[in-house]
């Protein structure tokens, strides 16, 4: 019996974002970097910079502050 992996995707409001990096340091998968452009606040949000890999755990959305980040997934 082979287990399914499920895939998931998410998406960041950089407007919403001020770059704490915890969405960073939290995701097991590493798929979340921290922009080198800024918003129109003057952070450097995060972004989504390796969506092959992302399982859609949803824990980068659990720790952010700003409820900046969506999860979705995939069967």
């Amino acid at each position: 019996m082979q287990t399914k992996v499920k895939k998931g995707t998410i998406v960041i409001d950089s407007e919403k974002c001020k770059g704490c990096k915890y969405c960073v340091l939290t995701c097991p998968q590493k798929c979340i970097e921290i922009s080198s452009s800024f918003n129109s606040s003057g952070y450097f949000a995060a972004k989504f910079s390796n969506p092959l890999n992302c399982i859609g755990c949803a824990m980068c959305a659990v720790v952010c502050p700003e409820l900046a980040i969506e999860v979705f997934v995939k069967d």
